[in-house]
């Protein structure tokens, strides 16, 4: 999580030009570093200042970044040049002890579940999606069948594998909060019954705060189910705005229209409380600044928090060459957004769980901190 205050221009721009331009890392920085699946990809998690930061490097702007990370020191702790004028000292969380374990079927635990930022456990409980079973309907920065088909992971994770995991991740590597996504089945539910099933398992193991993520489910009767079976914070992602955008990029998504997600955010903000529903939004892709701005600003007056995030280019998927966002783009969009978000009351280090909690796929939490935000 991420936990700086007031922190000076010159590193919130250090910030947002790493999750740009991505990172040249020394060959015994690699280590915790994902490609391919769902959530970050192609990253590796950074901690600057106290602030934890996934940044890009497996992207070919990664490749040809300026910015580039030394040898670790026997500390873990790294030097950040930008070409080579040192300016920076960074760290590179370590493996997390669970990643050693298997379960006793013989599946290694981190085929389960993987450590995201410094704190988090995620997994995708189920790595497959109807979206992404055909090329006409997939959503073209979607990653979620690569880690499956290179072995990384299984396709389904049953309520007690999770359960095991979490609890030894907790105990081990002192976990402090999980985030459960899932690619989208083909029920109406829309994976919220897999994820109440996992939820319920998972908190009868460990005293552990948890969001789940899935489309907007055909009943709203969902978010109680999942509340009562232990979700504490919920995610359902718009990730693109503009209807042209949105049916070039994600056409299997975008059937589901926008004023469906405004109605399911309503109905879910009354269930798990103001500032406990979250969506992710991918700047870069297409929506302005404007359009962007527009639409948190509808989101906060519903209680809605909106963790807006630089787009990053997954290798291997349609948008692999389309190009990140820049940092001046970025700005223009957090420097407003941060107090609109500190104004509505509702700042990342409120949330109970998951990705806006973390903080670390986007910058906006430290804007959230600043005295004056130029609006």
């Amino acid at each position: 999580m991420n936990t700086n205050i007031n922190m000076p221009d010159s590193r919130l721009q250090l910030l947002t030009e790493l999750q740009s331009s991505g990172l040249r890392l020394a060959s015994r920085a690699v280590g915790l570093t994902r490609r391919g699946g769902a959530g970050p990809s192609d990253h590796k998690a950074v901690v600057i200042d106290g602030v934890t930061l996934m940044v890009p490097v497996h992207t070919h702007a990664a490749f040809e970044s300026d910015f580039v990370a030394s040898e670790p020191d026997a500390n873990g702790m790294s030097v950040l040049k930008r070409g080579t004028i040192p300016i920076a000292s960074i760290a590179f969380p370590k493996t997390p002890r669970f990643y050693a374990l298997q379960t006793l079927d013989g599946v290694p635990y981190s085929h389960i579940a993987t450590l995201h930022g410094t704190d988090v456990l995620a997994t995708t409980v189920l790595q497959t999606c109807i979206r992404y079973e055909s090329r006409k309907k997939a959503c073209k920065f979607c990653a979620i069948g690569q880690s499956l088909a290179a072995g990384r992971t299984i396709e389904r994770k049953t309520p007690e594998q999770l359960a095991e995991v979490a609890r030894m991740a907790v105990l081990l590597d002192r976990v402090k909060h999980m985030v459960l996504t899932t690619g989208t089945p083909s029920t109406p539910d829309r994976g919220a019954s897999i994820l109440c099933e996992s939820a319920r398992a998972i908190k009868r193991a460990v005293d552990l705060p948890i969001q789940a993520q899935c489309e907007p489910p055909d009943d709203d009767a969902w978010f109680e189910r999942m509340r009562d079976a232990g979700v504490d914070t919920l995610g359902m992602h718009l990730e693109l705005l503009g209807d042209a955008e949105r049916a070039h990029i994600m056409p299997g998504k975008a059937t589901v229209p926008i004023r469906r997600y405004m109605t399911a955010f309503e109905a879910a903000v009354k269930v798990f409380g103001r500032g406990q529903v979250s969506t992710y939004i991918l700047a870069g892709l297409g929506d302005s600044p404007q359009t962007i701005l527009e639409m948190s600003r509808r989101l906060l007056s519903l209680g809605v928090y909106p963790f807006v995030v630089p787009f990053v280019p997954i290798s291997g998927t349609p948008l692999e060459d389309f190009p990140a966002p820049t940092p001046e783009f970025m700005r223009s969009i957090l420097d407003p957004l941060g107090k609109l978000v500190r104004e509505a009351g509702m700042r990342a280090t409120d949330i109970k769980a998951g990705c806006g909690k973390c903080g670390a796929c986007s910058s906006l939490s430290s804007f959230e901190n600043l005295d004056k935000v130029a609006a």
